[in-house]
């Protein structure tokens, strides 16, 4: 079984049986017992087994599984496969767990039950199959409302499906000179927040945002808002007139309403940053273990009809620095007796997807599950523009998981 074989299955498919194609071609190479694929929902808090070649008892009782205290959240947050004795007796089935991940979004898990311990060459092929499986994804999901369905662990109301697809298709984003990564709980009645970003040749460009008002009307201010600042950046804009450009749609056509926001581009040549607040909650930065809030200039919110400008600002950021930009629904009500300063420490070792992660979910439980406004958090780490590669080669770190190369990597008991 090849990486070329199993994308060629995978494109004679239908997109919604891909997937499933697979999974069948792994089951039948490896003689596996079973093989799935478990997608990540919208929050990073639970997976949805989205299909199986072949049957086995994993003694769990619904599709929809929470990830608190299970292998699966393990191997998300490290992005590091796990290898389990399924019965814990060494003589049964072996249970395999590999991330599934595209540049640090972790899209899911692939999961095999094998009849013996895998040997290195083994895992690596699983490696390959778990890094064909992002691709496949990815290539599909514009064709199907599958993988949607899956990310979707309670139904959306209106404003939050319009919300969702403001979104970029994909929440985090490694390259060699940064990693970054948004997160965005709604609210009980959705209130217009959006994160956006792009990586062009030369740059990175990120956006937060958040309009006026709750349910469907923040949510199609918010559209019109990103709208506006993707066509300006998609036309080659500064970031001053792509802020123009947004000001002018919301003033026209925003019915009075406003919208607040912070736009980032960073150069990938020699790591100059531009910087623009309209109105916006200033950032937090964290930098040689301390984090400062920085208090650059604050415009005008994007909207207001009296006459204002947008000044182009600059952010001193040095390789190492994790930079948080957020929302003011992780500041508002119950939030605001959480120390974000104490949160974004203690989670400076994680990957900014867990980060923003375990950020998100502070929130969410200092406010008992119920927000009264949405929170969003983008968070990024700047490497620095001497940083040259990145090592996106998921069969290697499967390889790397085991202390014995030479053999099989260690079985532990479920």
């Amino acid at each position: 079984m090849t990486l070329a074989g199993a994308l060629a299955a995978a494109e004679s498919a239908a997109p919604v049986e891909s997937l499933d194609i697979v999974a069948a071609m792994l089951r039948k190479h490896l003689g596996a017992v079973t093989v799935s694929f478990l997608i990540s929902d919208f929050t990073g808090s639970s997976v949805v087994r989205l299909g199986a070649a072949g049957s086995v008892e994993t003694q769990e009782i619904a599709r929809r599984i929470p990830l608190a205290g299970t292998v699966y959240d393990d191997v998300i947050r490290t992005q590091r496969p796990a290898v389990e004795d399924k019965d814990g007796d060494g003589g049964g089935l072996v249970r395999v767990v590999a991330p599934v991940t595209n540049r640090g979004d972790a899209i899911g898990l692939l999961e095999l039950f094998l009849p013996a311990a895998p040997e290195a060459g083994v895992m690596r092929e699983i490696g390959e199959a778990a890094h064909a499986l992002a691709y496949i994804v990815i290539a599909n999901r514009s064709f199907t409302d599958v993988y949607q369905w899956g990310r979707r662990t309670s139904p959306l109301s209106l404003a939050a499906e319009i919300q969702h697809r403001l979104l970029p298709a994909s929440l985090a984003c490694e390259a060699a000179q940064f990693a970054v990564a948004g997160s965005l709980e709604p609210a009980d009645h959705v209130g217009g927040d959006t994160f956006d970003y792009v990586v062009d040749r030369d740059t990175v460009q990120l956006s937060v945002t958040d309009a006026m008002g709750h349910d469907v009307d923040a949510a199609l201010l918010a559209t019109l808002l990103v709208g506006a600042l993707r066509r300006a950046r998609r036309a080659g804009a500064g970031l001053a007139e792509q802020a123009r450009q947004a000001d002018r749609a919301v003033r026209e056509h925003g019915r009075g309403s406003y919208v607040t926001g912070q736009l980032l581009r960073i150069s990938l040549v020699d790591g100059s940053t531009e910087f623009i607040n309209a109105g916006h909650p200033w950032p937090l930065l964290m930098r040689d273990g301390r984090v400062q809030e920085l208090t650059p200039k604050v415009d005008m919110p994007f909207g207001f009809d009296v006459p204002h400008t947008y000044q182009v600002q600059t952010l001193d950021l040095r390789p190492g620095d994790r930079l948080v930009i957020l929302t003011d629904g992780m500041l508002e009500r119950n939030a605001d007796t959480l120390d974000l300063s104490a949160l974004i420490t203690s989670t400076r070792t994680l990957h900014p997807r867990e980060a923003a992660r375990t950020l998100i979910g502070a929130v969410v439980t200092a406010n008992h599950g119920h927000l009264q406004d949405d929170a969003t958090v983008m968070c990024l780490d700047w490497h620095g523009v001497d940083q040259s590669r990145r090592d996106a080669d998921t069969g290697a770190s499967l390889i790397d998981a085991s202390p014995a190369t030479a053999g099989p990597p260690p079985v532990s008991g479920a």
